[in-house]
């Protein structure tokens, strides 16, 4: 790559290679990959695709076309923002419905909670082709849904919802979500091998299986109804020593009166009853006598409940296939507001959506990082020069305050010397 001067003096930086090299890798991949959607919210072009949810009863807020307040491209880094706080959203789109079956399924989207969010969702929902997006709702039925949900300092998750047989099913396991003001990548990659992966940033943060880290199935396994502890078995490692005995002079008790404490001497036994002794901690107590322990001869160890294969258990080799996926859709509610939505890609092939995914994401997010610590900069020194200004105010007012009082004192000493002298002259 090298560096063209020109005759005005401007540096300009040959990078026709490099983009030509991405453009090819994403080439390459887009010929074997199959892309169902993939939207870039890069105009107003969106409001023909998305629908926005006419159900009643909610107050669903409005979604609009904005790069943010700090961006790397005023351009390429619009996407749909939420802009009214104390909402729901709902907002969907339909496209040509596929099966995943025998293939993989890549969801990934990117979030920037640049309001710095309290409490509000940031997940999209999957669905199968009976959705209605006019009439989209919380309770609405989905196959999947998906993404960062943050209330406080409590819940900072990933949500990774299956629906399997009309059930709704929460992963096994915790995944913290970026909480931060910067976009982020949020990707999950199902195979048809019932394996899954979670990527925040291209970075891989869970994995597993489906059967595995879902309820989907009941247990292989169960505990055998008719196995019963026998009731000889001795499951206590160890037992009193039967050959220990109590110390003779081992009970005594917890308190005795205080040997130095005296009657006071205006004590009236009439008026203040009988006196007695306060009383202290006995330091020849020991406490509760127990004979000392050892091994237990007839110990078996702990009782393990045999396990038997569970009849209702059926194994499930397709438990990633969705059979009809259809539309994608924000069913949110967002405390505080502004939270913008962009690059949501669908498609069969991880390794095209991770390409698009670093292309995308990071230019952006380091853009913002750059712009925002400008921004802070600046803020920071209006805040110092309002200060200063501020101060110097005050200091002008003390000054004036000073000059008003020895301005008083001068009046105040004038009067006097003009009623002495009235005074002379009478």
């Amino acid at each position: 790559m090298g560096i063209i001067w020109l005759d005005e003096g401007v540096k300009v930086v040959e990078i026709m290679k490099v983009f030509a090299g991405v453009f090819a890798v994403l080439a390459l991949y887009a010929v074997n990959a199959e892309v169902f959607l993939e939207e870039r919210f890069a105009d107003d072009s969106w409001e023909k695709n998305w629908i926005e949810s006419k159900h009643s009863g909610k107050e669903f807020g409005k979604f609009v076309l904005s790069h943010g307040k700090f961006f790397n491209d005023p351009e390429e880094d619009k996407g749909i923002q939420t802009s009214q706080d104390a909402r729901f959203y709902a907002l969907s789109t339909k496209f040509k419905p596929f099966s995943n079956k025998e293939s993989t399924l890549v969801v990934q989207f990117t979030v920037k909670h640049e309001q710095n969010i309290d409490c509000g969702g940031g997940y999209v929902k999957v669905f199968d082709c009976n959705l209605d997006p006019k009439d989209m709702h919380g309770d609405t039925p989905y196959l999947l849904m998906f993404g960062p949900d943050i209330c406080g300092p409590g819940t900072k998750k990933v949500h990774v919802i299956f629906n399997y047989k009309g059930k709704n099913l929460l992963i096994n396991k915790d995944i913290r979500c970026k909480d931060d003001v910067f976009t982020h990548l949020y990707s999950l990659v199902v195979r048809s091998d019932n394996t899954y992966e979670v990527l925040i940033d291209n970075e891989k943060v869970e994995s597993g299986t489906l059967e595995g880290d879902w309820n989907f199935l009941p247990p292989k396994k169960i505990k055998d109804p008719e196995a019963k502890k026998p009731e000889d078995w001795d499951d206590k490692p160890t037992i009193d020593d039967p050959d220990d005995k109590k110390p003779d002079d081992w009970d005594q008790p917890e308190h005795i009166p205080d040997p130095d404490a005296t009657k006071p001497e205006d004590w009236d036994d009439e008026m203040d009853g009988e006196w007695e002794p306060p009383m202290i901690d006995n330091p020849d107590y020991k406490g509760e006598w127990k004979p000392k322990q050892i091994d237990n001869p007839a110990y078996k160890g702990p009782w393990i409940h045999p396990e038997i294969d569970n009849p209702e258990y059926k194994p499930d080799n397709e438990l990633y296939k969705k059979d009809e996926i259809c539309a994608i859709g924000f069913d949110l509610w967002q405390v505080k507001s502004g939270t913008i939505f962009d690059n949501v890609l669908i498609t069969d092939d991880a390794e095209y959506a991770k390409e698009v995914g670093e292309q995308i994401w990071r230019a952006r997010m380091e853009g913002e990082k750059k712009m925002k610590d400008e921004q802070d900069e600046e803020e920071r020194k209006k805040r110092e020069a309002e200060s200063k200004t501020e101060k110097e105010d005050d200091e002008d007012d003390d000054e004036d305050e000073d000059e008003d009082e020895e301005g008083s004192e001068v009046e105040t000493g004038d009067d006097q010397g003009d009623d002495h002298e009235e005074h002379d002259e009478l």
